[in-house]
């Protein structure tokens, strides 16, 4: 017991730069009160002394701003920074050397008597306002970033940000001395961003494929009327050969009245249909 509580003292020097005496961490931080408190509490949870339990719980409560059912497991080591508002209820576990900031919550999602809270191995850290919910497991060494709600579990040396929480591998290695928190918690990936840089990068590249798409439709296009264009030119030029050598050839009628008219032009050129139009 004592060595726990010397573990929890000590946690506060190692995480805390604000600290600067025994006797200002013993009189002042209500983060350790509320450890100290709750372990007190726990240990008459556990023998069988519910109510007195519960009621030191209480006034843990409203001395410190903390609530920590006395059933929840305590881990030598936490370290509960500022603390108002904090909630950890019945059923949660908490490993050694954990840090917690103001108003987390290790909240139930069920009212059934069983497991219902979360389980936070050793060296988590959880950063103000998250939320983590239900019989989930966060494992070592990872960060749960501000205002994040957790519903799933986390791999070790994950962090984790976001609504709801999506959690990172670190390229499944660990980033800190094993025996040491990583308090860096602003240090987190932005998975939105990520997600709309790789959806920029499909939409160039789309856009990119459809420009080249329309230059060879394009091309296509203009060797196809080229072609359509020099195959109507002959013909027309066919058609007035034609006419001129029907001119040419037709016998000589002294009365001009009898000279025999030669074709229209328009006649002789064939003519191709394209919906309602007739062109040359």
């Amino acid at each position: 017991m004592f060595a726990t509580l010397r573990a929890d003292l000590k946690a506060v020097f190692d995480r805390d730069p604000a600290a600067r005496s025994v006797a200002e961490v013993l009189l002042l931080y209500p983060g350790l009160h509320a450890v100290w408190l709750h372990r007190l509490a726990h240990l008459l949870w556990h023998n069988g002394f519910f109510l007195l339990g519960r009621t030191v719980s209480h006034c843990a409560r409203g001395f410190t701003g903390i609530e920590i059912h006395p059933g929840a497991q305590i881990g030598p080591g936490l370290f509960i920074d500022h603390g108002m508002g904090t909630v950890i209820g019945e059923t949660a576990e908490i490993g050694a050397n954990v840090t917690l900031y103001h108003n987390v919550t290790l909240g139930g999602v069920s009212w059934a008597r069983v497991k219902r809270h979360p389980t936070l191995e050793d060296h988590v850290v959880v950063g103000a306002g998250a939320q983590i919910l239900g019989p989930i497991t966060i494992g070592a060494h990872s960060r749960v970033g501000a205002n994040s709600v957790v519903v799933q579990d986390v791999p070790p040396n994950s962090v984790v940000v976001g609504v709801p929480g999506r959690f990172k591998v670190l390229n499944g290695e660990r980033v800190v001395e094993p025996n040491r928190e990583d308090l860096q918690h602003d240090r987190l990936p932005d998975p939105n961003m990520d997600m709309l840089r790789n959806l920029a990068g499909r939409v160039v590249a789309l856009e990119h494929t459809i420009h080249e798409l329309h230059l060879e439709d394009d091309h296509q296009t203009a060797d196809a009327w080229v072609a359509g264009a020099n195959g109507r030119m002959t013909e027309a030029m066919c058609a007035v050969i034609a006419v001129r050598s029907a001119v040419r050839l037709s016998p000589t009628v002294a009365r001009s009245g009898d000279r025999p008219q030669p074709p229209r032009i328009i006649e002789m050129i064939p003519q191709h249909d394209i919906g309602d139009e007739v062109w040359l």
